[in-house]
C-alpha cells in the first residue's frame, strides 16, 4: 500500500512561525495604514473647509447675489433644462448659450479672477460658486475658476445628504472624499457665501487633489510590508534553529523508537532512550517507556479506516460549528430596533451546506437582508458560502445599492473560480424609519410578503442572473415599501423542492397554506410553521437541499 508522504514537526513549526509572523504583519500594516489614512483625510479634509471658507469670505456676496439671480431667472425660462450629465450634447449645448453672455460681465470676471488667484496661490485642484436651487433640488453653477470649469447655468443633482442646505443653507456643504477615474482622488467642501444683507447668496466651494498624499501613503504601507516580511524572515531562521535543539531532535528520537518498536518488534526500543531535555518532552519520553509495555494492546485496536472516519467526523462537526457560528443565531435580535420583528433559520442537508442568510444593521435607519444558495453541497459550497457572505456584507457596510453590491461580490467571486461555483441571492437594504426599500434579486426564489390583516403572496419579478456565473455582471434592482404589520418571507429552493418519498415536491402552493396558516403569528413561529409542514409532508424521506428561511415583520 501506498505511503501517505507526512508534514515533518519541523516543517509544521516553521510553517507556525511563518503565519503567525504574517499575520502580526498583517495587523499591523492593517491598522497602521487605516490610521493612517484616517490622519491624512481628516487633515485635508480640514484643508478644503478652511479653502472653502477663504473663498467665500474672499468673494463679494452682492455680486455673487446678482448673478444667482440671474442664472435662476434665465433657468427658469428654459422649456428644456439640461445639465451636466448631457455634457457634449447639442441639448445641453443650446441650453448652456443662454447663459453665456453672463460671463462678459464685470461682476463675472471680477470674482472668477479672484478664484483663481486663490487656486493658484494654494494649489487647490477647483474653486467654483454653487446654488443649491430648492425647487428642482439641484446645484446650480454661478461661476468657476478651475482651469477646465464649468459654465454659468450648468447644473448637478443636489445629493440626499445634503438636502439639509435647503432649509438651512448656513451648513455648507460638508467636507467629502471622492475617487474618480477622470479625477483621482478629490477631497471637497462648501461654504456659504452671505450678501450685504446676511443672507447666504451661494456657496463658495473647492477641491483639492489628493493623488500625491495617497501614492506617499501607498509607498509608506509597501514599505512596512517589507519590513515586515524581513523581521519574519530573522525570526524564522533563529525559531528554525532553536526549535530543531530543543524539540525536532528530541521528537525524531521518540518517532524512531516508535518505528523500531512497531517494525522490528524492538520492546526495548522506549527504554533504551536518554532524553534528558528538561521539558514536558522528556516527561513523554518516560511515559512512553511505562506504556511500552501496554502499546501493543493499544495499536491493535486502532485501524486506518476508524483513525479517518474519526478525523473526517471531527473536521466536519467542527466545519458545522464554524459555518453556524457565522450565521446570527440569537433571537430576538437588535432589541433596541421595536420598529421590526426578525427571525431566520438555516438547517443544512449535510454536515455543512451552501445556504446562508444574514441580516445587519447598516447605519441608524438602514438594514440589510441577505437569504442566498451557493450551488453543489458540502465543504465546497460552504466555503464559497464563506466568502460570498464576507464579501456581500463588508461591501454594503461601505455604502452602495444592492446592485452595486452584488457586482462587486460578483466580480470577487468570478476570480479564480475553477470549481465554477455560483450563489443565487435575494439582497434588500430597508429604511426601517420609512419602511422603503431596494432589493436585487440574483436569480432566487420570489419572496412572498403579506399585507397587514391580509394573505401571503408570491412577490414575482424579472430577476437578474447568478452571482459568480460572469465578472462584469449589471444587476437590476427595485424598489419596495413595507407598511405597519407587513411581513416578508424569505427562503432558498431547498424549500418549494423538498420532496417525499414518491418525488412529489412540496411547491408554492404548500408554502403558500403553511404561511397562512398563521400568517399574523410571530416570524419565529411563521418559521417554525413552515419547516413542520415541510417535516411531515416529506416524512422519512432523507434532506436533498438545505433549508433557509427569513421572515421579517415590520411594525
Amino acid at each position: 500500500m501506498r505511503k501517505t508522504r507526512k508534514m515533518s514537526l519541523g516543517l509544521k513549526s516553521v510553517i507556525g512561525i511563518i503565519l503567525m509572523v504574517v499575520l502580526l504583519g498583517a495587523i499591523l500594516v492593517t491598522v497602521t495604514s487605516r490610521v493612517t489614512t484616517a490622519i491624512i483625510d481628516s487633515e485635508y479634509e480640514n484643508k478644503v473647509t478652511d479653502m472653502a471658507h477663504t473663498v467665500a469670505v474672499t468673494l463679494d456676496g452682492d455680486h455673487v447675489r446678482d448673478l444667482r439671480d440671474q442664472i435662476v431667472e434665465i433657468y427658469e425660462a428654459q422649456d428644456e433644462k439640461v445639465g451636466s450629465d448631457g455634457m457634449g450634447t447639442p441639448a445641453h449645448e443650446k441650453y448652456i448659450a443662454n447663459f453665456q453672455h453672463l460671463k462678459e460681465t464685470p461682476e463675472y470676471q471680477e470674482e472668477v479672477l479672484k478664484m483663481q488667484k486663490l487656486a493658484g496661490a494654494n494649489d487647490v485642484e477647483s474653486v467654483y460658486i454653487l446654488y443649491a436651487y430648492p425647487k428642482d433640488k439641484i446645484t446650480l453653477y454661478v461661476a468657476d475658476g478651475s482651469a477646465v470649469a464649468n459654465d454659468p447655468g450648468d447644473f448637478d443633482p443636489l445629493y440626499e445628504v445634503n438636502y439639509g442646505v435647503i432649509d438651512d443653507p448656513t451648513i455648507g456643504f460638508p467636507a467629502y472624499i471622492t475617487n474618480t477615474p477622470e479625477y483621482g482622488w478629490l477631497v471637497s467642501a462648501g461654504y456659504p457665501i452671505y450678501d450685504s444683507n446676511g443672507q447666504v447668496a451661494a456657496f463658495g466651494c473647492a477641491d483639492i487633489s489628493m493623488n500625491v498624499i495617497k501614492a506617499e501613503s501607498q509607498g509608506f504601507t509597501i514599505m512596512l510590508v517589507i519590513i515586515t516580511l524581513a523581521i519574519a524572515l530573522i525570526l524564522t531562521i533563529i525559531y528554525i534553529l532553536a526549535i530543531t535543539k530543543a524539540v525536532v531532535n528530541p521528537i525524531n528520537k521518540l518517532s524512531d523508537a516508535a518505528t523500531s518498536y512497531i517494525q522490528e518488534d524492538n520492546g526495548n526500543a522506549f527504554s533504551e532512550l536518554q532524553i534528558t531535555t528538561g521539558d514536558e518532552i522528556e516527561n513523554l519520553s518516560d511515559a512512553m517507556k511505562k506504556m511500552e509495555g501496554d502499546i501493543k494492546d493499544y495499536i491493535a485496536n486502532l485501524t486506518e479506516v476508524t483513525a479517518e472516519k474519526e478525523r473526517i467526523g471531527a473536521e466536519l462537526n467542527v466545519a458545522t460549528q464554524i459555518q453556524m457560528d457565522m450565521l446570527p443565531r440569537i433571537f430576538p435580535t437588535f432589541t433596541d430596533k421595536k420598529e421590526y420583528e426578525l427571525y431566520a433559520s438555516m438547517d443544512p442537508a449535510k454536515e455543512v451546506g451552501g445556504d446562508f442568510y444574514d441580516f445587519f444593521i447598516i447605519d441608524e435607519d438602514h438594514l440589510g437582508l441577505v437569504v442566498a444558495d451557493v450551488s453543489g453541497k458540502g465543504v465546497p459550497a460552504a466555503l464559497f458560502m464563506v466568502i460570498a457572505k464576507t464579501l456581500i456584507k463588508n461591501r454594503a457596510m461601505m455604502g452602495g445599492t444592492p446592485a452595486e453590491v452584488l457586482a462587486y461580490a460578483n466580480d470577487q467571486l468570478c476570480e479564480g473560480n475553477d470549481a465554477e461555483l455560483f450563489v443565487t441571492v435575494w439582497f434588500a437594504i430597508l429604511d426601517v424609519k420609512t419602511g422603503k426599500g431596494l432589493a436585487a434579486n440574483a436569480g432566487h426564489e420570489h419572496p412572498a410578503i403579506r399585507r397587514a390583516n391580509g394573505e401571503f403572496e408570491l412577490s414575482i419579478y424579472k430577476h437578474s442572473v447568478a452571482v459568480a456565473t460572469m465578472e462584469g455582471i449589471k444587476f437590476k434592482e427595485h424598489e419596495f415599501e413595507l407598511h405597519h404589520g407587513d411581513t416578508l418571507f424569505c427562503y432558498t429552493d431547498g424549500v418549494t423542492e423538498a420532496t417525499d418519498a414518491h418525488n412529489i415536491l412540496f411547491g408554492n402552493d404548500r408554502l403558500l397554506a403553511a404561511l397562512n396558516e398563521k400568517p399574523d403569528a410571530h416570524p419565529e413561529e411563521i418559521c417554525k410553521n413552515v419547516k413542520e409542514s415541510i417535516d411531515f409532508f416529506v416524512g422519512e424521506a432523507p434532506q436533498f437541499d438545505d433549508i433557509t428561511m427569513l421572515c421579517f415583520k415590520y411594525n
